[in-house]
């Protein structure tokens, strides 16, 4: 599933391609996604210029004379600038022409979406998918020990493990399944411990490894576990660079402990059963 890195990787990937241009036509192939694509898209967005084109959680959003366009990957989703001329492929969704340009939204499982939020309708900072979103990574309010005080204040009182606190994206956004592993193994910190029982030291040192583990990432070009290529088609690297996750049976790098592997929430965590003590 693309998380942040793999999303801001696809920001960066189109910015250069689609910054000042207009959009010329949209054709809505299949517009059947997580939520049903407007279907006064092709209509209303040709002869929009393209502002700015920022990141919010996983949501791209491409702002717009009128409004902003809310692009999320869903579970296989990819979004890649190619001529015109290239064919349409099986699971590509929406496309925005710009041009001789083409930026197409290809979504096998269809769990993505394409919305579009008017401006007429307030700052997009209030659209209700964004809202409730936790603070960005990057941003100066998770900075220093700032994240380490949002870490420390939302998970008081929380009997939850920690990695599903950190899943849930209330604290700090973009922390997906892979990066949560590699985070509480840089911080030293079990996958496992109730997120109430953190301590001060323990948030400093895991709001510095989010912040590490996702910038390695993105400068990895993400991580390609099946389906995600960036806007160039090639798939991520981060994968190569990881300590634990998919690594079950394998010596830590750190102290040659085997890895463990567990399930939470359904999802598979890794850890270092010595690196990381409960």
């Amino acid at each position: 599933m693309p998380e942040l890195p793999e999303v801001e990787v696809t920001k960066l990937g189109i910015a250069p391609h689609l910054l000042g241009q207009s959009i010329s036509a949209v054709n809505v192939i299949d517009g059947r996604l997580r939520w049903p694509v407007p279907k006064g898209l092709p209509t209303v967005l040709p002869g929009q210029k393209v502002h700015a084109i920022e990141r919010r959680g996983k949501y791209l959003l491409i702002e717009l004379d009128m409004g902003y366009l809310l692009v999320h990957l869903g579970m296989t989703g990819t979004l890649r600038v190619l001529p015109c001329s290239d064919p349409l492929k099986l699971h590509d969704r929406v496309t925005f022409e710009f041009g001789k340009l083409s930026l197409r939204l290809h979504d096998p499982r269809k769990f993505g979406a394409v919305l579009w939020h008017p401006k007429s309708k307030g700052p997009i900072e209030k659209n209700l998918l964004l809202q409730k979103l936790g603070v960005e990574p990057f941003s100066p309010e998770f900075a220093g020990e700032l994240g380490a005080e949002i870490l420390y204040q939302t998970s008081r009182k929380r009997s939850v493990a920690v990695k599903q606190f950190l899943l849930a994206g209330q604290a700090v956004v973009g922390v997906g399944n892979i990066y949560c592993s590699e985070s509480l193994f840089e911080a030293k910190i079990h996958p496992s411990k109730a997120a109430g029982k953190l301590t001060r030291p323990q948030c400093s040192r895991l709001a510095e490894a989010v912040r590490l583990i996702l910038k390695k990432a993105i400068a990895a070009g993400g991580s390609s576990l099946k389906d995600f290529v960036n806007s160039d088609g090639d798939p991520g690297h981060f994968m190569v660079q990881t300590k634990v996750y998919d690594r079950k049976d394998q010596p830590c790098k750190v102290c040659k402990t085997p890895i463990k592997q567990i399930v939470q929430g359904q999802r598979s965590t890794y850890f270092c059963p010595s690196c990381q003590k409960r």
